[in-house]
């Protein structure tokens, strides 16, 4: 079974209430929270597609689309 490759990050910042979860799971440190505190990929391209991000937000607010 061949790994997922990052399509995108879906990032609902309305939802984002800048708690830091999501960047503190990240394994290879893709996220990081901007001026307003809001969550964004700073290297999407370091994603690895666990999704841990996503299932650890609270407010639902981070999607990671996977391609085959």
């Amino acid at each position: 079974m061949a790994k997922p490759k990052l399509k995108k990050h879906i990032i609902n910042r309305d939802w984002c209430k800048g708690c830091g979860i999501c960047v503190k799971f990240c394994p290879k440190k893709v996220l990081e929270l901007d001026e307003e505190e809001k969550v964004f990929a700073a290297r999407p391209e370091d994603c690895i597609c666990c999704k841990l991000c996503e299932f650890r937000c609270p407010d639902l607010a981070i999607e990671i689309e996977t391609k085959e």
